[in-house]
């Protein structure tokens, strides 16, 4: 062909391309309309919410200086830049043995962020155009935005292809409701790393569902499962939903199912492996960065932490150990509103708030519509938990022990049978024949994901209610999509609208990290 020739036909063929691409992005619009809208409806309001904290870093930003540190071509952060010393993991290498710093700094101490580094992955093409002075908050704003639109897209999937009957108008109710009615809210207008990752882990545990759901992309599944992991450590107990999944996935006949896997397991074996190979880049490199940095495949470096509050704790009983189970349990299910007199105010306790108060859909995500008695039992159950609650307040603590964890026996013995009562309504629900088939395993991975929380550690203080439970928020939203309550009756009505409230108030009034360095009120 000659120039003049090339040249003649190359304007007819432009905007031939130009109108693919154009017809493209209109029929990806259209097919994703509510996606997009519900991503700039929530982007706007997360935004509008944050407030001055939009328009600023936060101030722990440890995945910012994280990714800066890669691009920088080390795997330790320059002490020189840190922000501050607040949850930075400092290793001091003595006779070849890498120990926690302690007493002075020496030139030599090595510091890291501890947190599952997978967000500053995320961040990195971002901190590569901004370097330290990318905000944090404002990413964080935008990713909580598209964990909303993601989830959307999980809802809408299992109306097709599973059993929760929700229209799209619900299923979109449904994500806003997780998006402003759960604890998700306050955490997703903040940035700071302990924030951040949490509302990360909700968009990575949708893209890991939308792809485990069925077992349908066993490796893409794997991938984002992975991903969750190494921005959430507890999400590894959510791996269960896919095994479940793959080795007894049909409602009313697991027992033959898991019968004949182990007689012969060779092909679903062949499906998890599928999955493992997904899951496997990720996590060989994250076992290899551990070792690197703190002698040991599987630390992460919280036992490294610099000078905190936590260390006599892990020192003495180890990141995880019934010790630690009354202290959260006190903050995931007995903490109250605080109530002062003169002036008559009302405040959170920084230690925590029930999530019978923050998450009261815990009630409608273990009982199906069809049992409306045991759902109102089971909302008195845990009427029953608050109101002991404020009859019996927390005990004053023994010497050097927090301030979280003491109540009168009568206490525990109420949440303890307030909790065995949830726990025995998910059993009948999942026992029932009409019961929809995704129960079971989305019950199993919410019990897998809650129940070693309660034995870590950290309670989450500082925070307005119980953080940690952000990871496992999604799977109770998605069981009150499949309990078949419908959304406009007066009791998941009036839930849904104490959600709303509770949160509401949670975003408006919590004062953190951020606030307290930059003496905000």
């Amino acid at each position: 062909m000659s120039d003049t020739e090339a040249t003649a036909t190359a304007p007819t063929n432009a905007p031939g391309a130009k109108n693919v691409v154009h017809a493209g992005l209109g029929m990806f619009g259209w097919a994703y309309r509510v996606e997009l809208l519900l991503f700039l409806c929530a982007f706007c309001l997360f935004a509008a919410f944050s407030s001055q904290r939009f328009l600023r870093q936060s101030a722990a930003p440890h995945f910012v200086y994280q990714a800066k540190a890669w691009l920088d071509g080390r795997a330790d952060i320059d002490p020189q830049v840190l922000p501050n010393i607040e949850d930075w993991a400092c290793v001091r290498e003595v006779n070849g043995v890498k120990s926690r710093c302690e007493g002075a700094l020496r030139p030599g101490d090595r510091w890291y962020s501890s947190f599952p580094w997978f967000p500053a992955v995320v961040m990195l093409p971002f901190v590569l155009v901004n370097g330290y002075q990318l905000n944090d908050t404002s990413f964080g704003v935008i990713i909580a935005a598209l964990a909303l639109a993601l989830f959307y897209a999980l809802l809408r999937l299992l109306s097709e292809l599973e059993s929760s009957r929700r229209s799209p108008r619900e299923n979109a109710a449904l994500a806003a409701l997780l998006g402003f009615g759960t604890l998700f809210f306050y955490a997703a207008i903040r940035g700071e790393v302990w924030f951040s990752a949490e509302v990360m882990g909700v968009a990575l545990t949708a893209l890991y569902l939308r792809n485990a759901v069925g077992a349908r992309r066993p490796e893409l599944a794997g991938l984002f499962w992975s991903m969750a992991v190494l921005t959430r450590t507890p999400l590894f107990f959510t791996g269960i939903f896919f095994a479940l999944e793959v080795l007894v996935p049909t409602r009313g006949k697991r027992a033959e199912e898991w019968s004949a896997f182990l007689k012969a397991p060779k092909e679903k074996l062949r499906v998890l492996g599928r999955f493992a190979l997904g899951a496997a880049p990720l996590g060989l490199l994250a076992v290899a960065y551990n070792q690197a940095r703190f002698g040991s495949l599987t630390e992460f470096g919280h036992r490294f932490l610099y000078n905190n509050r936590v260390n006599v704790d892990i020192d003495t009983w180890g990141l995880f150990h019934p010790h630690y189970l009354t202290r959260n349990l006190d903050a995931a299910f007995l903490k109250l509103p605080l109530f002062h007199g003169e002036p008559l105010t009302l405040s959170y306790d920084a230690w925590g708030l029930s999530l019978f108060l923050t998450l009261p859909l815990l009630a409608l995500a273990v009982v199906p519509a069809a049992t409306p008695r045991r759902a109102w039992t089971a909302l008195a159950a845990m009427g029953g938990v608050l109101l002991v609650s404020a009859l019996f307040p927390a005990l004053p603590p023994p010497a050097g022990e927090p301030p979280i964890g003491w109540r009168a026996p009568a206490a525990w013995l109420v949440l303890a049978l307030a909790l065995g009562t949830l726990v025995h309504f998910a059993r009948e629900w999942v026992k029932a024949p009409d019961a929809p088939r995704l129960a079971f395993p989305l019950l199993i991975t919410l019990a897998c994901c809650m129940v070693p929380g309660l034995l870590y550690q950290n309670t989450g203080y500082a925070q307005f209610g119980f953080r940690f439970s952000i990871d496992y928020t999604p799977y109770v939203v998605l069981l009150v999509a499949l309990s078949g309550w419908g959304l406009k009756k007066p009791v998941p009505l009036a839930l849904a609208a104490l959600s709303l409230v509770v949160n509401f108030w949670g975003a408006v009034a919590f004062r953190g990290y951020t606030e307290l360095v930059r003496r905000w009120n």
